[in-house]
């Protein structure tokens, strides 16, 4: 009845396994959408764009981030399936590298959430200073590029300009803010630039949380069938050793 009750744990360890590594699958191409999302996505690629040499800090921070994303969401893939067939075919070697790639993507989700919550106004400055560098630029006539990167920006995030705290109004709003030439609202750049950064954040959060949640559950398991797998190996070599005795010996 011990027996029983032991392999009926582990089937049941065995079936969770396997649904969370499912579920890691997914997560992995959710990670995957969402790197892509910010390394190509058009906000990120017209900010990106317009950052210039010499402001280069977002546009080597963007590049960083977009590529960690990846790298994650491949070991994450990887992970999954190398623990949907550990589990079927009862790898212990295959279950040890499952359980020490789940400790490796927890530590990177801890990090990253951690760094999120944190720091997310460092993204923001960044952006924000791109757009200030292609303002100030238009503001004094630098190039028709810059012109053109500045109408790019407001069609891109439907803002125009920036809003004076004295109510004034520059020359770039009054000539690039017309119902003619932009037909959006003359809403602050600025506030529209952190309002769509916001909401980009809070899907990382979300996702690194639920990255964490699964992580945690699959070392759980992965740990539990590793010991069960590596007692059932030990018992079969045991049983293979006295076996190979009794024949030696002619029983």
């Amino acid at each position: 009845m011990e027996g029983m009750g032991k392999r009926s744990w582990v089937r049941a360890t065995k079936c969770q396994l396997l649904v969370t590594s499912l579920f890691i699958m997914l997560l992995g191409v959710s990670v995957g959408v969402l790197a892509i999302i910010t390394h190509s996505g058009k906000h990120f690629i017209v900010i990106n764009s317009a950052s210039s040499e010499t402001n280069s800090y977002y546009r080597n921070f963007h590049t960083i981030v977009s590529y960690i994303g990846m790298c994650l969401s491949i070991i994450l893939a990887m992970a999954a399936l190398m623990s949907i067939v550990a589990t079927i075919k009862e790898l212990e070697g295959a279950m040890a590298a499952c359980f020490f790639c789940f400790t490796m993507v927890f530590c990177a989700s801890g990090i990253a959430t951690y760094w999120t919550v944190t720091n997310s106004t460092v993204v923001e400055n960044a952006m924000i200073d791109v757009y200030d560098v292609v303002y100030e630029d238009v503001r004094n006539n630098i190039s028709s590029t810059r012109r053109q990167e500045l109408y790019s920006i407001h069609k891109m995030f439907l803002c125009c300009g920036k809003k004076s705290p004295f109510g004034e109004r520059n020359s770039i709003e009054d000539e690039m803010c017309t119902s003619e030439i932009l037909e959006i609202k003359e809403e602050d750049c600025l506030q529209e630039i952190k309002h769509f950064l916001k909401k980009h954040m809070d899907i990382v959060s979300i996702l690194m949380t639920i990255t964490i949640f699964f992580m945690i559950y699959g070392m759980v398991l992965t740990s539990f069938l590793w010991y069960s797998i590596h007692c059932k190996n030990n018992l079969d070599r045991k049983g293979k050793y006295v076996l190979a005795k009794l024949s030696e010996t002619g029983f």
